[in-house]
């Protein structure tokens, strides 16, 4: 379940792309979970026409996905296939990181690949295809059987419901992975789409993207039309985009806490595995040998004159380091060192300890102790259960500890807000400016010309901080 201040920031994001309308269907689905397209009529009190363009345009920019179910009928009646559609809030909090992705391509693929070109477009394509920043894209509406009786739902269909397959799905995830296509098609280019290109080279009738919307922008009713030919449409690969991204904060993590040896040796080993890894939050990597990873080793800058002693030497360190959850850093600056020490005991500690266990073992006084502990434990950062123990002389002890897993919900919800918050500031600036911003570069002199640097720094600062915030999030919730 999304967050408060997790749905309103995904549904300012769409507002700001596509709209008020697009928005209160986004906000609709985000809070009420897989609907219809009637209740989404009835719950947004928006026409039927403006709900369909709206569920069409978030369909065509991967924030929605439409799957079909069969739904029991009443008594006496056979059966019905409906159409329902879940929001997906991932996809809309990527539209905030489009210039991270960039950089990404451009850094790996170099800036050709935003030519317009015919040539060095089909180019760029297949290189995207290759590095697997983009992949086909899934079913439009997969139907999804009735399980039969024993039988666990959904099985198989590919890395991204690998890891979810280890538990009972719901009926979200059962769509997501009926959606998604096989491994084995997933990044495949065939003959036709190349003949296809051709053909349109000639033509130059209909471009990718009108292919895209004219394939997705059906109504309810005549989405799954087998009778009318599939075309292979593309997308974004976020997945692979987020790995790039976590593979580059654990590279840098390690070059700061440990040394650059050690950060050359961490880069060759994801390099190795990257293709192996099934699930974008993989804990542990294939297996390597030593061998490979030499090879790759010598191939990054820097790496040349490592020899085996080295590289060993690297993984030992490796071995006994782990990253923070980032939750102690957000503890240090909010409520001060002692409090750190505190939490970071707590964390550690994964149990219960009693209040004077805790001042004894942090060197913080008793009194200031429990004054720490009660704010932290009203802020939803710890947990505390009250004991009393029976005998001649009741005593009361408080004990605590760190719920690790709603703590970082709570955290990561405080993140959104802050992100929303940024966001608006960021749009009052340009509104408050907009009318020095529109003014002719001569005409910016004297005080108009410290108004307009000024309107420059702020943004500067606001969208920097912003970004620096996007990667905590990351951590937090892709990483």
């Amino acid at each position: 379940m999304v967050s408060l201040h997790g749905v309103q920031l995904a549904t300012h994001l769409i507002s700001s792309f596509y709209g008020d309308l697009c928005s209160k269907v986004c906000e609709c689905l985000l809070r009420r979970g897989t609907l219809t397209l009637a209740q989404i009529i009835r719950f947004t009190e928006l026409s039927r026409e403006n709900v369909i363009n709206c569920l069409r345009v978030l369909i065509h920019q991967n924030c929605v996905q439409a799957f079909a179910i069969q739904q029991e009928g009443a008594f006496g009646e056979a059966p019905r296939i409906i159409t329902q559609y879940m929001a997906l809030f991932d996809n809309m909090i990527h539209k905030m990181r489009a210039p991270k992705f960039m950089q990404i391509v451009s850094e790996e693929l170099g800036k050709d690949v935003g030519s317009s070109d015919v040539h060095v477009v089909r180019e760029s394509f297949n290189r995207l295809l290759i590095a697997r920043f983009i992949e086909r894209c899934p079913a439009p509406e997969p139907f999804l059987a009735p399980p039969a009786d024993g039988e666990t739902p959904a099985k198989k269909r590919g890395a991204k419901s690998a890891k979810i397959g280890e538990e009972r799905q719901t009926t979200e995830q059962r769509a997501l992975a009926a959606a998604a296509p096989m491994d084995s098609m997933r990044f495949l280019m065939e003959m036709d789409d190349l003949s296809e290109e051709k053909s349109e080279e000639c033509t130059n009738s209909v471009t990718v993207g009108e292919k895209r919307k004219q394939d997705v922008l059906k109504s309810d009713e005549d989405v799954l039309d087998a009778d009318k030919k599939k075309e292979v449409l593309w997308r974004v690969n976020f997945e692979e985009l987020v790995r790039r991204l976590r593979h580059k904060a654990c590279i840098s993590y390690v070059k700061t806490r440990i040394n650059d040896e050690a950060a050359i040796v961490l880069s060759a080993m994801l390099e190795l595995s990257r293709h192996s890894e099934t699930w974008q939050k993989a804990e542990n990597s294939a297996y390597l040998s030593i061998n490979a990873i030499y090879d790759e080793v010598i191939k990054k800058e820097g790496g040349l004159g490592m020899d085996f002693e080295r590289i060993r030497a690297s993984l030992e360190q490796l071995g006994c380091q782990c990253l923070e959850t980032g939750v102690e850093s957000v503890v240090l600056r909010r409520y001060g060192r002692e409090a750190y020490r505190i939490f970071r005991l707590l964390s550690k500690a994964g149990r219960f300890l009693e209040s004077d266990k805790i001042s004894d073992t942090t060197f913080v006084e008793k009194k200031d102790t429990i004054k720490i502990l009660y704010k932290l434990w009203k802020d939803d950062y710890l947990h505390m259960e009250k004991v009393m123990t029976s005998g001649a002389k009741q005593s009361l002890f408080l004990l605590w500890r760190v719920n690790k897993e709603p703590l970082r919900e709570h955290v990561l919800d405080e993140m959104y807000h802050a992100a929303l918050n940024l966001r608006l500031r960021i749009a009052h600036e340009q509104d408050k400016g907009k009318e020095i911003l529109q003014l002719p570069r001569e005409k910016l002199v004297g005080e108009l010309e410290k108004r307009y640097k000024l309107l420059g720094k702020v943004r500067v600062i606001l969208e920097s901080s912003l970004m620096n915030l996007d990667e905590a999030i990351m951590l937090f919730h892709d990483f």
